[in-house]
C-alpha cells in the first residue's frame, strides 16, 4: 500500500479508503489509485477510460418496531453514502419475518446483486435460499446472528454466547447475594444469536450462581405488549423474582411493567442494545445495563467485506466486535 500511495501521489489513508471502500474518495483520486495499484500488480487495472460499475448489495433485515434494527438500517444507509459511487445498497425490511417470508424476499433479489447481507433464522428453507446465492458466486455475509453451512464469506456481529455469559455475571453480582428467580425473556430459538445468548447465560448461572433459578418466557418476537403483559403477570404472582434478562426486543414493555409494579428491593434488569429507549431506562434507573454491539461499526464491516469480495480485493483486516456494557454512568 505504501508503494501504491507513492505512485499515486496520495496518502496511505487515501489508498486504504480507495481500495477498501472505507470512506468518500473523489472519482479522480479513486481512478489514480486504482490505476497505480493495477500498474504495480496489486489489482487488475481498469481499461483506459473505463468507468467502474458500482457494486449493488442487498441487505435483508427484519422490519417491525425493534429500535435496534431501525438504527442498524439507518447506519447501513449512511455507510453506503459515505462510500460514494463505488457501491449502492438495496435495503429489504421484512415485516412478517417467518422463514417463508424471508425465503420469498431472498428469491426476489435480482440477479444484478453483487452480494447479500442478512439477519436470518437458522432454518432449512432459509439455508437453501442462501446456498443458492453461494452456488452462483454471490458473496453472503450473515449479520448479528449467524447461519450455519451456507457458504458465507463472514459473520459480522458480537460473540453472542459471551454476551449471555456477561449478562449472567452482571446479574449475579448486582443481586448482591440474594437468592431467587431470574426471568429469562427469549426472542426466538430459531435465531442462533438468541439461542447462544441463552446458552451462555444458563452456563454461567448454573456454574457460578446456583442460588438463582431461571424462569423461561418464550417466543416474545420483539412484541412490547406481550412482554409487558407477561412481566406484570409474573411480578403479581411471584414474590421471588430478583432479576430480568431479555435476550431480544421488547424492552419497552418490560420497563413499563417494572414502572407499574414497583418492588423493593428493586429488580435488576439487563437487556441488549443502546437505543433512545434503553438510554432513558438507564437514566431513570429502571434498567441496570444495556449490552451493546455497535451498529455503526457493523454496518461498515458488512459493506467492506462484500465490496472487497465483489471487487476482487484482499479482505479487510477485521477485529472482533467489542461487547460493551453501558451503565447509567458511562453513557456516551
Amino acid at each position: 500500500m505504501a508503494d501504491v500511495a507513492e505512485a499515486a501521489g496520495v496518502s496511505l489513508a487515501t489508498v486504504d479508503r480507495a481500495l477498501n471502500g472505507r470512506g468518500v474518495v473523489r472519482k479522480e483520486t479513486l481512478d489514480r489509485v486504482l490505476r497505480s495499484a493495477g500498474e504495480l500488480g496489486y489489482i487488475l487495472p481498469p481499461a483506459e477510460g473505463q468507468r467502474l460499475s458500482p457494486c449493488l448489495f442487498d441487505v435483508v433485515l427484519p422490519g417491525g418496531s425493534n429500535t435496534f434494527l431501525q438504527i442498524l438500517a439507518r447506519e447501513i444507509e449512511v455507510a453506503a453514502r459515505l462510500r460514494g459511487e463505488r457501491l449502492a445498497v438495496r435495503l429489504h425490511q421484512v415485516q412478517d419475518f417467518r422463514p417463508q417470508m424471508l425465503v420469498e424476499t431472498l428469491g426476489n433479489i435480482g440477479r444484478d446483486t453483487s452480494g447479500v447481507a442478512v439477519i436470518a433464522p437458522d432454518h432449512p428453507d432459509v439455508r437453501e435460499a442462501l446456498r443458492a446465492f453461494s452456488a452462483r458466486g454471490v458473496p453472503i455475509v450473515t449479520l448479528v446472528t449467524d447461519v450455519a453451512n451456507v457458504g458465507r464469506i463472514g459473520y459480522v456481529g458480537i460473540d453472542n454466547r459471551a454476551s449471555g455469559r456477561l449478562a449472567a455475571e452482571l446479574i449475579g453480582r448486582l443481586v448482591s447475594g440474594r437468592s431467587g428467580s431470574v426471568v429469562l425473556f427469549l426472542g426466538s430459538r430459531s435465531y442462533r444469536g438468541h439461542e447462544e445468548r441463552e446458552i451462555g447465560f444458563r452456563d454461567l448461572i448454573s456454574a457460578e450462581y446456583s442460588s438463582l433459578n431461571v424462569i423461561d418466557v418464550r417466543d416474545m418476537h420483539d412484541d412490547n405488549n406481550r412482554a409487558r403483559a407477561e412481566t406484570e403477570r409474573l411480578l403479581k404472582t411471584r414474590s421471588d423474582i430478583v432479576a430480568i434478562y431479555n435476550v431480544a426486543g421488547g424492552n419497552r414493555g418490560i420497563a413499563a411493567a417494572l414502572e407499574f409494579v414497583r418492588r423493593e428491593p428493586r429488580i435488576v434488569f439487563i437487556a441488549h442494545e443502546l437505543t433512545e429507549h434503553s438510554r432513558r431506562f438507564l437514566i431513570s434507573g429502571i434498567m441496570d445495563v444495556a449490552i451493546d454491539q455497535n451498529p455503526k461499526l457493523e454496518a461498515a464491516e458488512i459493506l467492506d467485506l462484500l465490496y472487497a469480495r465483489a471487487a476482487g480485493l484482499p479482505p479487510p483486516v477485521r477485529e472482533a466486535l467489542r461487547i460493551t456494557p453501558f451503565f447509567r454512568e458511562n453513557l456516551p
